[in-house]
């Protein structure tokens, strides 16, 4: 995975449709994530809310990762991804993994590797 951007929980942000459009700036594509977005997650995600460079990295932000602990915590004890952390996985991360269960796998091969 070296060439792909991974955000501290794990998920891989490369892939993220998010920073695609961002990336390429391409408004339809955000237009297209904010209403899947809204769809998934039930809530009024604007396209103001989808521009984003990968949360761990210089640059723009998705709305989410202003408010997202695992990011916070990442920050605060200066990891790079959860997998660098002495404490992973943490009653945070396994809540999360619930819901996204790649993202364990992810920060699982990374720490082993």
């Amino acid at each position: 995975m070296p060439t792909d951007i991974v955000s501290c929980c794990g998920l891989v942000c490369s892939e993220c449709p998010a920073y695609i459009a961002t990336k390429e700036n391409d408004a339809d594509k955000a237009q297209l994530t904010a209403e899947l977005w809204s769809r998934l997650y039930h809530a009024d995600v604007k396209v103001a809310d989808v521009w984003c460079e990968g949360c761990m990295l210089p640059g723009k932000k998705c709305h989410h990762a202003g408010e997202c602990e695992i990011r916070a915590c990442g920050i605060k004890r200066a990891v790079e991804n959860c997998a660098r952390c002495s404490e992973y996985p943490c009653a945070t991360l396994e809540g999360f993994f619930a819901m996204a269960p790649q993202a364990r796998t992810t920060l699982d091969r990374l720490r082993a590797g």
